[in-house]
C-alpha cells in the first residue's frame, strides 16, 4: 500500500508530515512511502535522507498524490491558500491531516465531493489511548516555547534578575493567560529564563499544574462565578458568557498592568478565541511591554491583535499576533507531528484487523469515529455538520441584512 506526502502548499508552512526516522515503522506494516521532491527541505530533511530511509522521491505533484492509497499532510492542499487542489484526490483514497474542519466546514464539504475518506487530527479525542496521536498538544507545546522567545527578543529589558557592579536589574514579570499545553510551556520557558511568572486560567483545577512548572496561579476575587463550570469534556476550557468574561477582565486588569510580558494562550478548539485583553485593560501598561497573542489565528485574546503582524500602540505597548508558530520550528515540529500521524495511521490499520481495507473502520472505535470527517462522498462527522449548518445560517442572516440595507437605500 502506497503512502504519499506532498510539499505543503499553505503560505508560510515549512513543516512536513513524515520524517525519515518514522519510515521503518511504516515499512513493517507493508506501507511504502513516496514523497514529492523537496517536501522536507524547509524542515531540514533532504530528499537523500528520505531515500536512505526507504522512501521513493517522486516528481509531478498530482501524479504522486493520485498514485497513493493514503495521502498524509499537515494542512489541506490549497492553491494560493484558498482553493482546494481537487485534482490531487481520487475516490476511495484515505486522507489524514489537520483539516481545521470546525472552523472551515465548507472546505470539508468540498473535500467530501472528491469521494475521499478523510480524518481531521485536530478532532482527536482526549483519551489515554490517543495521547501519542495528539497533534494539538505536540504543536502547542512548541508554540508556547516560541512565544516566550519572541517576547524576550522584543522586550527592551532582560528577563532574569542580574546583580552587577553597576547595580541590580530586577527580574521581568510575565503573565500567562490560559494554562493549556501552550500556556504551561510558556510558564516553564519564562521561568527557566529567570522571569517572575504568574498565570491565570478559568479552570481552578489547573492550579497545581501551573505551580509544578514554576508559576504562581492567579486567583481573582469576584470572578468565582466566571470560573464555575469552565471545563468542557476532554479537559479543554469551554466558551463562557459575555458577563463572565467581563468579570474576569475587570479582575485581571491590575495583573496585566503590572506585567512586562503577557502571553495570551486561551483557546477553545473549534470556536473563536475568547476576548480577554481589552483596550481598557491595556491602559496603564508600561511603554515597551509586550503582548504575544497565541490565539491570533482564532480571532485573538487581545482586542488589538492583528493576525500575522507585530506593531506598537500609541502608548508604547508592543502587540504581537504570530500565526503558525510551530512552523518557525519546522524541524522539531515535523518530528513530533510525524510521530503523531504515524501512530494514528497504524491505529487505523490495527482497527481494520491488520488489512488494507481501511474504509470499513469500526464505528465503536472513538478515535476513528470522532476524527472521521468525510466518507462515501458525504460529510459524516456530527460536529462538522453542525458547524456547517451554523456557518450557513450566519451567511443567510448576513445576506438578509445586506438585502434589507439595499432596500432601505432605494
Amino acid at each position: 500500500m502506497r503512502v504519499a506526502v506532498l510539499k505543503e502548499s499553505f503560505p508560510g508552512e515549512r513543516r512536513v508530515a513524515l520524517v525519515p526516522s518514522v519510515l521503518p515503522s511504516l515499512a513493517k506494516r507493508g506501507l511504502s512511502v513516496e514523497l514529492e521532491s523537496g517536501a522536507g527541505h524547509e524542515a531540514g530533511f533532504t530528499d537523500e535522507s528520505y531515500s536512505l530511509a526507504g522512501a521513493t522521491i517522486g516528481h509531478g505533484r498530482a501524479q504522486v498524490a493520485r498514485r497513493a492509497e493514503i495521502l498524509l499532510a499537515l494542512r489541506p492542499p490549497l492553491r494560493g491558500g484558498r482553493e482546494l487542489e481537487l485534482e490531487l484526490f481520487r475516490e476511495g483514497q484515505l486522507f489524514v491531516c489537520q483539516l481545521d474542519a470546525l472552523s472551515s466546514p465548507e472546505l470539508a464539504e468540498r473535500l467530501a465531493s472528491t469521494g475521499v475518506e478523510s480524518y481531521a487530527l485536530e478532532l482527536m479525542p482526549r483519551i489515554t489511548r490517543a495521547q501519542s496521536m495528539d497533534v494539538l498538544s505536540s504543536q502547542s507545546n512548541l508554540a508556547g516555547y516560541r512565544a516566550v522567545l519572541l517576547a524576550a527578543e522584543a522586550l527592551p529589558r532582560v528577563l532574569p534578575m542580574m546583580m552587577t557592579a553597576a547595580g541590580t536589574l530586577p527580574a521581568a514579570r510575565v503573565l500567562v493567560l490560559g494554562a493549556g499545553v501552550a500556556g504551561l510551556q510558556a510558564i516553564a520557558t519564562a521561568k527557566r529564563l529567570g522571569a517572575v511568572v504568574e498565570a491565570y486560567d478559568v479552570r481552578p483545577e489547573v492550579r497545581e499544574q501551573v505551580q509544578s512548572v514554576g508559576g504562581r496561579f492567579v486567583t481573582l476575587e469576584g470572578a468565582e462565578e466566571a470560573q464555575g463550570d469552565s471545563a468542557s469534556r476532554g479537559g479543554y476550557a469551554k466558551a463562557q458568557s459575555d458577563e463572565a468574561l467581563a468579570r474576569q477582565r475587570e479582575a485581571l486588569a491590575q495583573h496585566v498592568r503590572a506585567a512586562d510580558v503577557v502571553i495570551a494562550a486561551a483557546l477553545v478548539p473549534g470556536t473563536r478565541a475568547p476576548l480577554i485583553l481589552t483596550k481598557q485593560m491595556m491602559r496603564g501598561m508600561r511603554p515597551g511591554s509586550v503582548i504575544v497573542d497565541l490565539a491570533a489565528e482564532q480571532g485573538g485574546n487581545c482586542e488589538l491583535t492583528h493576525p500575522g503582524e507585530a506593531y506598537t500602540t500609541p502608548e508604547g505597548v508592543q502587540v504581537l499576533g504570530p500565526v503558525n508558530l510551530p512552523s518557525s520550528l519546522a524541524h522539531h515540529a515535523s518530528q513530533l507531528y510525524a510521530k503523531n500521524i504515524t501512530a494514528f495511521l497504524l491505529h487505523l490499520l490495527g482497527t481494520a484487523g491488520g488489512s488494507a481495507e481501511l474504509s470499513a473502520q469500526r464505528d465503536d472505535d472513538p478515535i476513528a469515529r470522532e476524527t472521521r470527517v468525510t466518507r462515501g462522498g458525504a460529510l459524516v462527522n456530527p460536529r462538522v455538520l453542525a458547524a456547517l449548518e451554523t456557518a450557513r445560517h450566519a451567511h443567510r442572516m448576513g445576506r438578509a441584512e445586506e438585502l434589507s440595507e439595499a432596500g432601505a437605500h432605494h
